[in-house]
């Protein structure tokens, strides 16, 4: 079965950024296709450290959780992350963990070449804008496919609960979702 991973950077449990993509699977699993969502709360995801062994062992050298997530990555067929804004920009550990992840594509045969996802922002007030930007850079790096919606990819929340009362900002994210799950089945 045709699969989407999805990958939620927000720290918090019961999160807005979780809610969405819980959201976003319920559409993707009307389209038939399987969807996973992992989170990256209570991971401790370093930073690349250059070293380069990558190249070795088609997988990063830090052990620190990330290699599980690669693997289901290199069987999937779309990637989908959300992250919360904070102070404008996506969450570091997002941004540690893409990082490395592209390093290891890289190295490793350029797995993600032709996997149809985006990204999601959440936040309060603002910064969602910019924080799409910054994680666009991943997936066009990286060789993917980024299917459109009716609007940005933002939706707007603070407490949990939140974000479903921002309708066009849901109703964007689940068109998104549903867009590329119909990609997939058109392309895959």
């Amino acid at each position: 079965m045709k699969k989407v991973l999805m990958l939620c950077a927000s720290p918090r449990k019961e999160s807005n950024t979780m809610q969405v993509l819980e959201e976003c699977a319920k559409t993707i699993e009307k389209n038939g296709l399987e969807a996973e969502i992992l989170s990256l709360r209570q991971k401790k995801i370093r930073s690349c450290i250059a070293c380069g062994k990558c190249s070795e062992l088609h997988q990063c050298a830090l052990k620190d959780g990330l290699n599980d997530i690669i693997e289901k990555l290199k069987e999937a067929d779309g990637f989908i992350v959300g992250s919360p804004v904070y102070f404008g920009t996506a969450r570091g550990e997002l941004m540690s963990a893409l990082q490395r992840i592209g390093m290891v594509n890289m190295s490793s045969g350029n797995f993600l070449s032709w996997k149809v996802g985006g990204p999601i922002a959440v936040a309060r007030r603002g910064g969602h804008t910019a924080t799409i930007q910054e994680l666009l850079m991943f997936y066009f790096i990286n060789d993917m496919i980024v299917p459109g919606s009716t609007y940005w990819n933002m939706v707007f929340g603070h407490q949990p609960g939140e974000a479903k009362e921002d309708t066009e900002g849901m109703e964007t994210a689940i068109r998104f979702a549903d867009n590329v799950a119909k990609l997939i089945l058109k392309i895959k």
